[in-house]
């Protein structure tokens, strides 16, 4: 009997360790912190041996093979000892694979891809198929293969998730952008991070499809350096869609599909047929939720979902909570919660949709950003800076450089959640947006982005 060590006792961990279970391995589950008690009674329910608070090495080292949770480092020293020994380490995505036969739709990028994995899986949904939702957001992957196998999944997948998975094929790979993020998760090396997100189309074949931003250079180079085998399918923009045939003819895929505006005004999905949307129409504002949607429609299409069904769901479908959601509007102030903006790009993309003035926050565990990438939509859109964190220095230090070309840039320096809310609504005047889009981890003050967004929602329904 193989034994199998799951490191990290969350959705994924205690996921996989059922399905090891299930599937006739020794298991045994550890974790240095302490273990929720609705995750503690699921492994107690299996019979599945665990310990919480440590991490024991007789009972970890002499492992035939380890899922680690994606959250775990390589540097962690037991994830160390493990890789010296040579045992391997796998995701729980990796090992969830091997027990199913659905089709994989995967989604990853720095940006979008919980708002693109929500619109694929309410299409799939919709349109009356036997879908699951996994990786970062719905169950663990493996308890529903464990449990309740479907034909297909969609799967949100993180980088950390990526860097684990050796064997796994997507079907459908989706990458939205590659920009800057996690920078100290991997040694500060923007083309380490680069790498673990194109492993998204590792093992994929000829007839699998993968669907990409092709205005983004990045993904553009990344392509014509590994010439994908699967069959390439482009999205973008005007000249940004032409590039992307281009691109797919340098790699020697055939490209079946495009997406495109015209006139800047109509969405167009060329596939199978023609489906034209106006821009004006979808439900999700602002230009990247135009690219997420087109990356969704052409899924949609290669699993010949109805027009009328993309259509409805392009129209209707009403985004994902801590990204662009509206909280309220107090004294003609409206005020957003854009907490799932974890990195700077993400911030970009809020600010970009910003139509009023507005008063921005920022603040959280610094990941190695550069934030000069939103300097020129600050100058642009904002009038006041709002900073809340336990070290704000950077965030200080390159915004009074800023605020030196733009006198009229106001710097507010807060240490607490709620001395950045009374700081906005003494800031902000009627007609203007508060904006929370950190563009930083919420480690310092909160136990994740939702605990960030919630508990800023909460002081602003207080206000």
């Amino acid at each position: 009997m193989k034994r199998m060590v799951i490191l990290g006792a969350g959705e994924s961990g205690v996921g996989a360790a059922i399905l090891a279970k299930v599937k006739g391995y020794e298991v045994f589950v550890s974790d240095m912190g302490e273990i929720k008690p609705h995750y503690a009674a699921l492994l107690e329910q299996h019979s599945i041996p665990y310990e919480s608070g440590k991490h024991t090495a007789e009972l970890i080292l002499n492992a035939d093979e380890v899922v680690k949770s994606p959250g775990i480092p390589d540097t962690a020293p037991m994830v160390k000892a493990l890789i010296e020994q040579g045992t391997p380490i796998i995701s729980e995505i990796e090992f969830a694979a091997r027990y199913t036969q659905a089709k994989m739709i995967c989604i990853t990028g720095s940006n979008g891809k919980t708002t693109t994995t929500s619109l694929i899986y309410d299409m799939l949904r919709r349109a009356g198929l036997d879908v699951g939702l996994a990786g970062n957001i719905g169950n663990s992957l493996a308890l529903q293969v464990a449990q309740q196998d479907r034909q297909y999944y969609v799967i949100e997948l993180s980088s950390f998730q990526l860097d684990n998975m050796y064997d796994f094929r997507a079907n459908i790979a989706i990458l939205l952008n590659i920009t800057p993020d996690h920078l100290d998760r991997y040694n500060y090396e923007f083309q380490n991070y680069i790498n673990a997100k194109m492993r998204i189309t590792r093992n994929q074949r000829r007839e699998d499809a993968f669907i990409y931003w092709s205005g983004d250079p990045v993904i553009d180079k990344e392509i014509k350096k590994l010439r994908p085998t699967a069959t390439l399918y482009p999205f973008g923009e005007g000249k940004a869609a032409a590039v992307g045939n281009e691109t797919a003819d340098a790699a020697g895929c055939e490209r079946k599909m495009n997406v495109a505006f015209v006139d800047g005004r109509n969405m167009v999905v060329q596939a199978f047929e023609l489906m034209e949307l106006p821009v004006e129409l979808l439900s999700l504002k602002g230009k990247h939720n135009q690219y997420n949607s087109m990356a969704a429609a052409i899924t949609a299409q290669l699993l010949n979902i109805k027009n009328d069904v993309i259509r409805e769901c392009l129209t209707t479908f009403e985004g994902v909570e801590h990204r662009l959601q509206y909280v309220a509007t107090i004294r003609g102030v409206r005020w957003i919660n854009d907490s799932k903006a974890t990195n700077v790009n993400s911030c970009w993309y809020a600010l970009e949709a910003m139509t009023t003035p507005t008063v921005l926050i920022l603040g959280g565990k610094d990941k190695g950003n550069d934030y000069s990438e939103i300097d020129e939509l600050v100058k642009e859109k904002c009038h006041t800076l709002v900073f809340m964190g336990l070290h704000n220095e950077k965030l200080v230090e390159h915004f009074e450089k800023l605020k030196i070309k733009n006198s009229e840039l106001k710097i507010i320096d807060t240490h607490t959640l709620a001395d950045a809310v009374r700081a906005c609504y003494e800031a902000a005047q009627p007609g203007d947006t508060v904006l929370l889009s950190p563009c930083c981890a919420s480690f310092d003050l909160f136990k994740s982005y939702e605990d960030r967004g919630e508990q800023f929602m909460q002081a602003v329904r207080n206000l």
